[in-house]
């Protein structure tokens, strides 16, 4: 796993700003967790050669009753028992606050690495503003205007020095199956229909599951690890503390698993957040299978799948490569087809083709549906060649990757399913310019 880091203060100090700084920062190369609409709490940092991921902690409404200082007492806690490093973020024009003190006392005593960084220190008269937080006994402190993007690098490189050696973690010969959703959609109860053993705690309120766990099952021989994870909330509707931390969870499980079961709740359909999940396991590039769950609580007719279906694909279409299984963990009903399912979406996510037969598949498609003229320019794929897999990427070598519609590409894709399927793996396209010989 990656080494976590948490960014901790009080509210209006500049979180928020200081995480979209790094989005924006060139020498960073920055995943923000792409769904249908992109969120910027969670993010996937490279800084020189280090990788980590850092949270913004950042969203308490502030309130005149003392319950503020509790609920900054707990987020805090809570970014302690997580995190590598902490970058403590204070407020230069403010000075030192009565809540920034006692986030201090709860961080002075940890072990954990800390960077106090001092924001809304916007020129060099302002520097001097930073010498009052010497008081928080917690180091030299470094200033930074996240709004101006001064002392962005200074703050990435102290992280970089304390993080801890990141070690990429054996790999086990099971299966590793994640499955995430909305909270109250059944997760738990699926797992527990499963292995037939309440080791989860089901109830019918929300962010029951606070963690990820693991479970080990054997179905016929073959050895899985079923994570269960906690529910994964619209961001505005979080509560931050435990619940929020709980999807930090959820999305590094995604991380560590070989195959993402995507649980949608039948009586609901697919919501917004449910699209935001999908297009987490997407961007992961994970095996994905769609489980529609409480399936018996549906009154049904003839068309009533297929309707479902239509529906679901609509809203999910940007995995619309993704098998759905309609299921309910009270019946079991088409419970147990999960692991047929999900051992050949891991099959094609590791699928390599022979770059003969790609580029004669790539050809024919060209020929059946050549690209339109860009710009009065022809565009040409002089040949393709596969790069990778888990998920199956391939490059295609053009005379001008500018002139390709993204249309032509989903095309180009749906040809590579017609002649691979790779049901259940996103796929990838790297385009990439190539000078022909001019002799």
């Amino acid at each position: 796993m990656k080494p976590l880091v948490a960014v901790v203060g009080r509210p209006n100090v500049g979180k928020s700003t200081f995480i979209n700084r790094l989005v924006g920062n060139r020498a960073a190369i920055v995943d923000d967790m792409p769904g249908v609409t992109r969120d910027r709490q969670y993010l996937d940092i490279e800084w020189l050669r280090d990788e980590f991921v850092i949270i913004d902690t950042g969203g308490i409404i502030a309130d005149e009753s003392d319950t503020l200082l509790k609920e900054v007492q707990a987020q805090v806690r809570l970014a302690i028992s997580e995190a590598d490093v902490i970058v403590f973020l204070v407020d230069g024009r403010d000075g030192v606050t009565a809540v920034d003190l006692d986030i201090a006392d709860e961080l002075r005593y940890t072990k954990k690495p800390i960077v106090l960084a001092v924001n809304k220190i916007d020129n060099d008269a302002q520097e001097i503003l930073s010498s009052e937080f010497y008081e928080l006994n917690m180091g030299d402190p470094i200033t930074i205007s996240a709004y101006h993007g001064t002392g962005i690098n200074t703050v990435l490189d102290a992280i970089a020095e304390n993080l801890p050696e990141y070690k990429i973690t054996e790999e086990t010969e099971n299966l590793k199956i994640a499955i995430v959703g909305r909270p109250n959609v059944g997760k738990s109860s699926i797992l527990n229909a499963i292995i037939g053993v309440d080791r989860m705690i089901v109830h019918d309120s929300s962010g029951t599951t606070r963690d990820a766990i693991d479970s080990i099952f054997t179905y016929y021989g073959k050895e899985y690890t079923l994570i269960d994870t906690a529910g994964i909330r619209r961001k505005a509707r979080v509560d931050y503390g435990v619940e929020q931390f709980s999807v930090v969870r959820s999305i590094k499980s995604m991380e560590r698993a070989d195959a993402v079961l995507i649980v949608i709740d039948a009586t609901t359909g697919a919501t917004e957040q449910d699209q935001r999940i999908a297009g987490m396991a997407e961007d992961k590039g994970k095996a994905c299978v769609i489980i529609v769950n409480k399936w018996d609580l549906i009154e049904k007719n003839d068309s009533t799948q297929k309707t479902f279906t239509d529906e679901l694909r609509f809203k999910l279409h940007f995995i619309k490569y993704a098998p759905i299984i309609f299921t309910s963990a009270v019946t079991k009903k088409r419970l147990f087809n999960i692991f047929e399912v999900v051992n050949a979406a891991v099959e094609e996510n590791s699928r390599r083709i022979t770059t003969g037969l790609l580029n004669q598949v790539v050809n024919e498609a060209m020929a059946l549906n050549p690209p339109p003229f860009e710009r009065g320019k022809s565009p040409r794929i002089y040949y393709s060649t596969q790069a990778g897999i888990v998920p199956p990427t391939f490059i295609l070598f053009t005379n001008n990757s500018k002139l390709f519609s993204d249309s032509y590409i989903r095309y180009l894709e749906n040809k590579l399913r017609e002649a691979f399927s790779f049901s259940g793996t996103p796929i990838r396209f790297i385009m990439r310019n190539k000078e022909r010989d001019k002799r």
